[in-house]
């Protein structure tokens, strides 16, 4: 494993971290009052800027973003997006890399009927990351022949938004003999595992940035809170709770990038995906709790950022799913592998 950054991955860092010094709490109030928790200037200046572009950049690159996006818990639909415009221009043919698209992954099924010049897709996707405003939906369905991708508009559906735990909205995807042409058909099995792998080595990035800025914060506070005459980092519990937080930033961080790498060099990556997922879940779930513990009463004021780390720390822990269901991956995949 290299261990080392690209020069695009630390340009594209810096690039993307400048871009967020312009986000203000008011513009980040503004955005989550809205509908679908979208800052639009935001999402602008990513595109003005060449940060979505995904010709240029792999996925190592855009964990790099994703970082950053975490870091300032930025109301823009970049993992969906990006992973659906990477997979349509590795596959087929993407039109414009600035619309919004988005990627229907949830355990839901969505079931394929072949018809004499296509197919028609019934069922329902739950949990959609900007269902409600994609351009084009990759859904996954099950077909006679086994899992097939397909490139569905929002306008053949019907579409409800689900308010989830960061007050952003995901959609619910009903498909009622939905008919869609053969040349809508993405890929197969390969396409839709394709999708889930990029989509969790993203949800780890974002959450890296997340708890490494929450963790900043928190860092801080025990700084300059000061109780019975001292800053109550002094204080034993405080700082066995922050160090035992440093440690889960790291491992986040180092199970992430090997899991990235992995993937980037097309090598075999279960593993390594499965445990950064695992990691990203469970280190995230103690860091959130920890930054709101030592923070006392504002950690969960509205009026202060932490809370936003806090419910997008959690947000990315239920995506992510249950730690059991990881380790018994890891598990498995350890046990077929050769001595």
């Amino acid at each position: 494993m290299d261990f080392s950054f690209s020069e695009a991955q630390i340009e594209l860092a810096g690039l993307t971290r400048s871009i967020m010094a312009d986000l203000t709490d008011a513009r980040l109030r503004a955005a989550e009052s809205g509908d679908d928790r979208i800052d639009a200037s935001l999402w602008q200046a990513l595109a003005g800027s060449g940060i979505l572009s995904v010709t240029d950049f792999g996925l190592l690159e855009h964990c790099s973003i994703l970082i950053e996006l975490g870091r300032a818990v930025a109301p823009v639909p970049y993992l969906p997006s990006i992973v659906a415009a990477s997979a349509l221009a590795e596959f087929g043919s993407l039109d414009s890399p600035e619309a919004i698209h988005t990627v229907a992954l949830s355990d839901d099924e969505v079931f394929a009927s072949p018809t004499s010049d296509g197919w028609t897709l019934s069922g329902m996707k739950s949990c959609v990351p900007t269902g409600g405003i994609a351009s084009l939906i990759l859904v996954p369905a099950t077909t006679p022949d086994g899992v097939r991708v397909f490139v569905v508009k929002p306008s053949e559906v019907a579409i409800t938004r689900q308010r989830i735990v960061d007050g952003d909205s995901e959609a619910l995807l009903e498909f009622a003999d939905v008919a869609v042409d053969s040349s809508r058909v993405l890929g197969g099995a390969e396409v839709a595992d394709w999708l889930v792998t990029r989509m969790t080595v993203g949800l780890c990035a974002l959450q890296l940035g997340v708890a490494e800025r929450a963790l900043e914060l928190t860092a801080e506070h025990a700084r300059t809170r000061v109780q019975f005459d001292r800053p109550i980092g002094s204080f034993q519990a405080v700082a066995q709770r922050l160090a035992d937080a440093y440690v889960d930033v790291e491992a986040i961080r180092l199970t992430l990038w090997q899991a990235a790498w992995r993937v980037s060099e097309g090598l075999p990556a279960e593993t390594e995906v499965a445990s950064a997922k695992f990691w990203a879940a469970d280190a995230g779930h103690r860091i959130a709790h920890t930054a709101v513990h030592v923070h006392g009463g504002m950690g969960i004021d509205t009026d202060h950022p932490l809370h936003r780390y806090f419910v997008a720390a959690k947000r990315n822990e239920f995506t992510l799913g249950g730690a059991t269901a990881q380790l018994r991956k890891i598990g498995a995949a350890l046990a077929s592998t050769p001595v």
